[in-house]
């Protein structure tokens, strides 16, 4: 299916399980959560310009392994960035019979639909629901009450200019470009050698604000304290991550016929989830993709009903 949010271009929303689209014509693209990462963030810079060069390093360690590129925008007195695989979605698009040569702008599903009230079921299994300004995907049986992508009403909307282009990938490089790329790589340093002398200034300035921001913001007196109360919200936001990609794979999963995912709660730090009807020595298939992901659990069986618990 595709939307038209607009009357010069139609929008569709693209997520790994939408149905195919039929269309020969230039189109604008929504990806769906599940096709990026997006954090809100607050930083000591005034411009997206300066955040950009900083963006990989506050995705370090929770990117699963991948080629990534990196987007933000600024939103009030805060900054939303992004990280994404253009050939993932590239590839998704051509499955789905969408050309790269199509595709005319590329937007976040996060920086369009931000004014979304109710949970949108975008899927069979997903929903989108807005919390603390970030749109997330959750289970849809989480969700009590929903409405369809199709019922946004989405007449009036503009897309906004935060939209992005999409890397290709594989081109055969003669020598000719290679000289080229030498060149460019050349100047690249030399832009990193100022940028890097600009960020020496901007750290040793940054310094000597700090301890106005300590008085300023209520912060604790020692930076041991800061430090204490920082890995408390890392922990959480690993646990967090864990959660997401645990959910993401036990919905990917190949049931039987039979079998039937009939609980997934969470318990303190603990991802818990029960299949119905599993005939013992059946369950070896699902755990199976729970060791191919490092997942460390533990089962029981009650009558057909096997029992899971995830350690995150």
């Amino acid at each position: 299916m595709f939307t038209k949010f607009n009357k010069k271009l139609d929008t569709i929303f693209l997520d790994p399980h939408s149905e195919n689209f039929e269309t020969k014509e230039s189109v604008n693209v929504m990806l769906s959560p599940s096709l990026y990462w997006v954090k809100k963030v607050s930083l000591p810079v005034k411009y997206t310009r300066e955040v950009k060069a900083l963006l990989p390093s506050l995705f370090e360690d929770i990117l699963p392994d991948g080629v990534y590129s990196y987007s933000a925008y600024k939103s009030g007195d805060h900054f939303f960035i992004f990280a994404y695989e253009d050939k993932l979605i590239l590839n998704i698009l051509s499955t789905k019979g969408i050309a790269s040569t199509q595709v005319h702008n590329v937007y976040f599903a996060q920086s369009e639909l931000s004014y979304i009230e109710d949970a949108v079921k975008i899927n069979d299994s997903q929903s989108m629901i807005l919390k603390n300004e970030l749109l997330v995907l959750v289970p849809s049986s989480w969700i009590e009450n929903s409405i369809e992508l199709d019922r946004l009403d989405v007449s009036k909307l503009s897309l906004s200019k935060n939209s992005i282009t999409l890397k290709q990938f594989g081109h055969i490089v003669n020598d000719k470009a290679l000289y080229t790329i030498a060149t460019i790589f050349i100047l690249f340093i030399a832009v990193v050698a100022v940028e890097y002398f600009i960020t020496l200034h901007k750290i040793s300035t940054t310094a000597a604000l700090r301890d106005k921001l300590f008085v300023k913001n209520a912060l604790k007196p020692t930076m041991m304290q800061n430090r204490s109360i920082l890995k408390e919200l890392q922990d959480v936001h690993t646990i967090q991550t864990k959660f997401r990609e645990y959910v993401s794979h036990i919905l990917s999963l190949q049931l039987e016929k039979s079998e039937k995912l009939t609980l997934l709660s969470l318990k303190a730090n603990t991802l818990i989830a029960e299949f119905s009807e599993v005939q013992k020595g059946s369950e070896a298939n699902i755990e199976k993709v729970f060791k191919s992901k490092n997942m460390k659990y533990k089962s029981s069986f009650k009558e057909s009903t096997w029992h899971v618990e995830i350690e995150l």
